[in-house]
């Protein structure tokens, strides 16, 4: 059994999960019979847990959205979708491995499924970027979606990404130009677009592929036009103060469908959804068939004059008379 990582503010949740451990070895090397025990501590950590899953910060929230057990797309494709097959490149410079994606099957209807993609180990880390896309990453993505759209295929798009990839190279090879192209080809798009937010949506790497008719966001989970460090660095020029950021981007879910940037919030296992794949799977499975149904028997003018005023309907800010005589 892999060891399971905590994260800071999880550390006395830490202590009863090693003590469990130590028990339940007592147990399986002894005849002494300490179930009781075990189950009593069992229980005492999952009251914890819920505890203080019940009461986090938005900084605490973008550490287990960053949590290294978290599920990526892939997982979820494993456990969502039948018969994946993945294509590759962008038919113009490479094969970015931060964005993996293709034809699929959900709940027997053919589909085309894509995400961002950060790796398990140091290895695959660097193989995949870290899940930061370069140009040939959202070309890929696109080439996909003009795919689907000419087989008149739903798309679902899963986002988990820092931001998109900021070195010169990818600068050299039109970062932004592929970002805002992919911005412009899906908000025209004659299909269906899901988008789930699964970890980080950080920027417009998110926004690459997060144009859609129905927006869901996992539960611990972040969405945000730059990273806490990032806004801190910038406001405080210390990424100290990232905590503080946190607090004032409205990043957490609840936060964003109070203002209407996204649709459904996908509520997560106790602990998050590293703690049980199986669960989170199951529960994002009914959103993404619930979002489908709602956008699936659309004619495609309704459909993409829906889109639009969905665009046109983000930001809310309120009139303030100025007296004048002030």
């Amino acid at each position: 059994m892999s060891k399971k990582t905590f994260l800071d503010f999880e550390t006395s949740i830490a202590d009863l999960e090693g003590k469990i451990e130590e028990l339940r070895y007592v147990q399986s090397e002894s005849a002494v019979d300490i179930s009781d025990e075990i189950e009593q501590l069992t229980k005492k950590s999952q009251q914890l847990t819920k505890d203080i899953y019940s009461n986090l910060t938005p900084w605490q929230i973008t550490k287990i959205a960053r949590h290294p057990e978290r599920p990526y797309t892939l997982d979820y494709v494993r456990e969502i979708f039948t018969d994946f097959q993945e294509l590759h490149g962008d038919r113009h410079f490479a094969d970015d491995l931060s964005i993996v994606g293709g034809l699929a099957r959900f709940n027997g209807t053919p589909c085309m499924v894509m995400g961002h993609q950060k790796g398990r180990d140091t290895k695959e880390r660097a193989a995949r970027n870290f899940g930061m896309t370069r140009p040939e990453g959202y070309r890929k993505a696109l080439r996909l979606m003009k795919t689907a759209e000419k087989f008149h295929l739903p798309v679902f798009t899963f986002v988990d990404t820092p931001g998109a990839y900021p070195g010169i190279d990818a600068e050299e090879r039109g970062q932004s130009e592929a970002i805002g192209r992919n911005i412009f080809e899906m908000a025209q798009l004659e299909v269906p677009i899901i988008t789930t937010i699964i970890g980080e949506g950080g920027s417009g790497g998110a926004l690459a592929l997060s144009v859609a008719d129905q927006v869901l966001m996992l539960q611990f989970c972040i969405y945000s036009v730059i990273s806490p460090e990032g806004c801190a660095s910038i406001l405080w020029k210390t990424s100290d103060k990232a905590s503080d950021a946190a607090d004032s981007l409205a990043i957490t879910a609840h936060r964003l469908k109070a203002l209407g940037l996204i649709d459904k919030i996908v509520n997560e296992p106790v602990g998050g959804a590293h703690r049980d794949v199986k669960q989170i799977a199951s529960q994002l499975k009914r959103g993404l068939n619930d979002a489908l149904r709602q956008v699936s028997d659309l004619k495609i003018k309704e459909l993409l004059d829906r889109r639009y005023e969905r665009l046109q309907s983000y930001g809310r800010f309120s009139d303030t008379k100025i007296d004048s005589a002030a």
